[in-house]
């Protein structure tokens, strides 16, 4: 679901996603729900990581972009979850650390 910027139906037929799954909601027409449709949510999950970008980050990059978005997207999801802590150290013990090299390599 996204506002009716033209641009979003070309990203995600680029990025594989199934374009007979968009909705627009018409922000131009001052509509921001329609039935089940609306922007509501992103708004709110990209509203945090705004703030967090300009409060403790200050800067991003786009090699590691994709690394904060999924850091976002795990913190929104879980924003209502008692305990976030036990299952996020899990997820940790199960990977691999990144080497510096890789996380600096251009």
């Amino acid at each position: 679901m996204t506002d009716e910027l033209p641009a979003y139906p070309k990203a995600l037929r680029l990025s594989g996603h199934d374009a007979g799954k968009h909705f627009t909601i018409n922000h131009s027409a001052k509509i921001y729900v329609d039935g089940n449709v609306t922007t509501n949510g992103i708004e709110s999950a990209f509203s945090l990581f705004k703030r967090a970008v300009i409060s403790s980050f200050h800067k991003v990059s786009i090699k590691h972009l994709h690394r904060y978005l999924s850091e976002f997207e795990t913190r929104f999801n879980a924003r209502k979850a008692e305990d976030r802590f036990e299952p996020t150290l899990r997820r940790m013990l199960g990977i691999e650390p990144t080497p510096y090299a890789e996380l600096t390599a251009e």
